[in-house]
């Protein structure tokens, strides 16, 4: 069987990343893939999986109210889904759901969580990626609530 290193080494969210911490969290990751229309993960669930997106869009939603769902967010190749695996108390804050055929890397957060505390520079360093993407989502959803009221920046 082939390992997924190359794979993981190759994804813009671990570019870069020490040879030895890719090493470390190999053990974690499982290659998947998930058909259209394909609910990944669901709010208020546990947050048991990180996944790096490899081919396939995903819609990220909220729940609404009254059944219904609003997309804050459509990510795609070489994004990340799913980081509430490091955030206590491990319970997905969002709903996903493939928008076309997807082909990821799943990790699992448990593995992943127990590394990070075997390894604290590891664990800094996973958190400071996560970081960006946060705050590159946070923007994201700004813009949206700026486009949704029009409101004049």
């Amino acid at each position: 069987m082939e390992s997924l290193r190359p794979i993981l080494a190759a994804h813009p969210f671990f570019k870069d990343l020490k040879d030895e911490y890719l090493d470390f969290i190999v053990g974690c990751a499982l290659n998947v893939r998930f058909k259209e229309g394909e609910v990944i993960l669901r709010e208020g669930e546990p947050a048991d999986k990180f996944y790096l997106i490899r081919e396939g869009k995903v819609a990220i939603d909220i729940n609404a109210g009254n059944n219904r769902l609003i997309t804050i967010q459509t990510i795609h190749e070489g994004d990340i889904l799913g980081w509430s695996w490091l955030i206590p108390p491990h319970q997905n804050r969002f709903n996903a759901r493939t928008v076309q055929d997807i082909r990821a890397i799943a990790l699992d957060g448990k593995c992943l969580r127990n590394k990070c505390e075997e390894n604290h520079d590891l664990g800094y360093e996973l958190l400071k990626r996560l970081a960006v993407v946060f705050t590159q989502r946070l923007e994201v959803t700004r813009k949206q609530l700026i486009n949704i009221y029009d409101i004049n920046v």
